[in-house]
C-alpha cells in the first residue's frame, strides 16, 4: 500500500513538473507597451485543446516594423513555443517551413521559463500583477542566466 501511494504522489510529481498550456494561461489578454521608441501591441488568447496564440505588433512613427506570432502547442514533453517574425507587407524573416523554437524548462505562479532549441536564450514570461506583464530575456554571463526585460506591457482595458 505505501508503496502503490508512493510512486502514485512520485508519478503525479512528474508529470507536473513537464509543464501544461495551464502553466501560461496568465498571458491571455490584450496588452500594450512602448518598445525602441514606439508602440506595441500584444494579444493571446486563451488555451484551448492542444494550443494558445498570441501575436505582437511593434510600430514606430505610426508604420510597422515587425508583426511575431506566437503559438504554444502542448507536446509530450511539456509545452513549446514557436515564433514566426514577419516584416512590414507579411514579408517572413525565417524560411518559410521554420520558426525560433523554444522548451518548457518550469513555471511558477504566473511565470513560466522557456529555452531557445540552440540553448542560447531563454525566455520568462511573467504576470507581476493583475495589469502587468512582461517578457524578459536572458543570456549566459559566467557561467549564470542574466534576465533583462524584453517587453513590459500594461493590460488594455
Amino acid at each position: 500500500m505505501l508503496l502503490a501511494l508512493y510512486l502514485l504522489v512520485n508519478l503525479a510529481g512528474h508529470a507536473q513538473s513537464k509543464g501544461t498550456l495551464a502553466d501560461v494561461s496568465f498571458m491571455e489578454g490584450r496588452w500594450k507597451g512602448t518598445f525602441n521608441g514606439g508602440p506595441i501591441d500584444a494579444a493571446w488568447a486563451a488555451p484551448q485543446g492542444d494550443n494558445l496564440a498570441g501575436f505582437m505588433r511593434m510600430m514606430k512613427d505610426g508604420k510597422v516594423t515587425m508583426y511575431e506570432l506566437l503559438i504554444f502547442e502542448q507536446t509530450e514533453k511539456g509545452p513549446i513555443v514557436l515564433v514566426k517574425h514577419f516584416k512590414p507587407g507579411l514579408i517572413g524573416s525565417e524560411e518559410k517551413d521554420v520558426s525560433d523554437r523554444y522548451s518548457f524548462i518550469e513555471a511558477k505562479k504566473n511565470q513560466a521559463l522557456f529555452e531557445k532549441a540552440d540553448g542560447q536564450i531563454r525566455i520568462i514570461y511573467e504576470k507581476r500583477s493583475d495589469n502587468q506583464l512582461v517578457i524578459q530575456r536572458g543570456n549566459q554571463k559566467d557561467g549564470k542566466w542574466v534576465f533583462a526585460d524584453l517587453f513590459v506591457f500594461d493590460r488594455v482595458k
